[in-house]
């Protein structure tokens, strides 16, 4: 077994020498030796909780990372944080809590770590903010660090047919159309969540699980397995072990996060049809390493890069049929083959990616993933757009989308209820440009996601007739030609805030564009009028946010980031 030097580790200041008496009497109550006290401390951090299937496997997972710790000689020290699960907080002001919480998920851990002078983490992380919360507290501490996904959910059945929980919010829709009875919505919300888990498809969670094993910082395979799966503990376990030959070898979050190692995350992004949301937490997690990678940087990468896994909700397929099929490494091999990754970017394994795949080899025997030279479509499933519209940009998922040009006349909602309600009630027309505004990172504040709207065109089969765009977000399970992330946004004065109802809007997901069919000089005339409106968060953790947050081009981050720091925890 490795004998470690706590005279360099972090946790020196609160275990070695007699003036730490005080501290170390603490660590005896609670059960710990001399010997335990003798060794590093690594924080097995999970957001485990009972606000939803995603977390509540937590917690028996981090057992086997702190067994995994413990048999490679470290001491385990188990903590958990917070998380919002999006499920629950989607379609009412609950959501403006959600994108937050990533930073509160990354301030904790970070707090909890500078206190007790932690030398390494294991992160375990289920619902889609703490994923990049956690990857964003590891590169900010810069402590050797190993992330796990908790893992997906298990398919529900519906009338004989895989569900997810998107397919109840888009009933919901068909409800309202009287195309589903009371009694199938109700079957149906009793059997899409069959268990523990986050949600199936390749939404928010599953897209930043894949991410984890792209940028290298989870183990290979382990985003895959189900939740409910006992061969997760193994590879808790496997990750327990491994953070202390990090610690061994002092391979840290930011030698293995480098531009490179972003640029094969947005590959993957692509390449999975993923959630647009992985445009706007890569640039945040870019941030805590001093990485320049915003949402032009991001469109780049997805812009020359294959669409290859038929995942829902553009696609076929759940999370558990693409770990039945290979995994990660098997996509990550045939993108590696056909030229679209970075092979000699370091992970937590101690080797490269390349190095990671070697032995992997592409199975032609399923459905679910393609190889690089026979895509399901030559560019990826995520586009980003730019015009007069969006300067700062905007993002749309387009995978499986036909729909990919739109003009016509907007209209304007100043919230996403309100623009709910108009789809409900019916008082669209065909051929709308849906505008919901005030609801980017300031405006808000939060950045909600939108998913009961979208949802509810699409359940009505209304969603080809329309497009809709927001300064807001949209769920990783939104379908149609939906545009989210438009900056700037309207509470800074942004051209979406400045929109009529009438206007002309076009959209060309093709070439990459978005504009209003009004001249600058009509532009600049409303902007001269306009005035921001008042909010009512003018108090607690909304409004601070608001003051702080920046666009979301940058990834709407709330502070300065790598570039700025005066001094690295790890080095303390």
């Amino acid at each position: 077994m490795t004998t470690f030097d706590k005279s360099r580790l972090p946790s020196r200041h609160v275990t070695e020498g007699p003036a730490r008496a005080p501290h170390r009497s603490y660590y005896y109550a609670m059960g710990l030796t001399a010997e335990d006290i003798a060794k590093p401390f690594v924080g097995v951090v999970s957001c485990w909780n009972e606000a939803a299937p995603c977390n509540i496997a937590l917690m028996r997972q981090a057992q086997a990372v702190k067994a995994g710790v413990r048999e490679a000689g470290g001491t385990p020290r188990e903590f958990c944080t917070i998380t919002v699960t999006d499920g629950i907080a989607m379609g009412h002001q609950g959501m403006k809590s959600s994108l937050v919480s990533r930073e509160v998920i990354a301030d904790s851990v970070e707090l909890t770590v500078r206190g007790h002078c932690y030398d390494a983490i294991v992160g375990l992380a289920g619902c889609d903010k703490s994923l990049p919360g956690m990857m964003m507290a590891m590169l900010r501490l810069n402590v050797p660090s190993v992330f796990m996904y908790g893992g997906s959910i298990l398919p529900g059945k519906f009338k004989g047919k895989d569900v997810t929980v998107v397919d109840i919010f888009e009933g919901v829709g068909a409800h309202a159309a009287g195309a589903m009875s009371d009694e199938d919505l109700h079957d149906l919300e009793c059997h899409a969540c069959p268990g523990a888990g986050a949600c199936g498809g390749q939404f928010t969670a599953n897209t930043m699980a894949c991410v984890s094993e792209a940028l290298g910082l989870a183990m290979p395979y382990s985003a895959g397995p189900p939740a409910v799966y006992e061969s997760r503990d193994a590879y808790g376990e496997a990750s327990g072990k491994q953070v202390m030959d990090l610690i061994a070898r002092n391979i840290r979050p930011r030698d293995i996060v480098t531009r490179k190692a972003l640029e094969n995350a947005a590959t993957v992004v692509a390449a999975t049809g993923g959630s647009t949301n992985g445009a706007l937490h890569l640039p945040a997690i870019a941030h805590e390493a001093g990485i320049d990678f915003d949402l032009f940087a991001v469109a780049e990468i997805f812009k020359r890069t294959p669409y290859l896994a038929d995942l829902k909700p553009g696609g076929r397929f759940v999370a558990k049929d693409m770990y039945e099929a290979g995994g990660m490494p098997m996509l990550l091999r045939t993108l590696l083959d056909g030229g679209h990754l970075h092979g000699d970017c370091m992970t937590v394994t101690g080797k490269t990616l390349a190095e990671n795949l070697r032995d992997v080899k592409f199975n032609a025997n399923q459905q679910v993933m393609r190889p690089s030279s026979n895509p399901l479509s030559p560019t990826g499933g995520v586009v980003g757009l730019k015009g007069s519209l969006a300067p700062e940009g905007a993002i749309v998922k387009v995978a499986g989308l036909q729909h990919l040009k739109h003009r016509g006349p907007a209209r304007c909602f100043d919230c996403e209820e309100d623009a709910f309600a108009a789809v409900q009630d019916r008082k669209l027309k065909r051929g709308d440009v849906i505008v919901i505004r005030y609801e980017g990172p300031k405006g808000g504040p939060g950045m909600r996601e939108m998913l009961s709207t979208t949802a509810a065109l699409y359940g009505q089969g209304e969603s080809e007739h329309y497009a809709l765009i927001t300064d807001g977000r949209f769920s990783g399970g939104t379908r149609g030609l939906c545009v989210g992330h438009v900056g700037p946004e309207a509470a800074v004065g942004g051209p979406i805030g400045l929109l009529k109802d009438g206007d002309i809007v076009t959209i060309d997901a093709e070439k990459g564009t978005m504009d209003v069919e009004v001249s600058a000089e009509e532009l600049a005339k409303r902007k001269a009028a306009w005035t921001p409106p008042k909010t009512i968060y003018s108090s607690g953790v909304l409004y601070r946010y608001a003051q702080n947050v920046g666009p979301a081009r940058n990834g709407a981050v709330t502070h300065p980031g790598a570039k700025a720091e005066g001094h690295m925890y790890a080095d303390i």
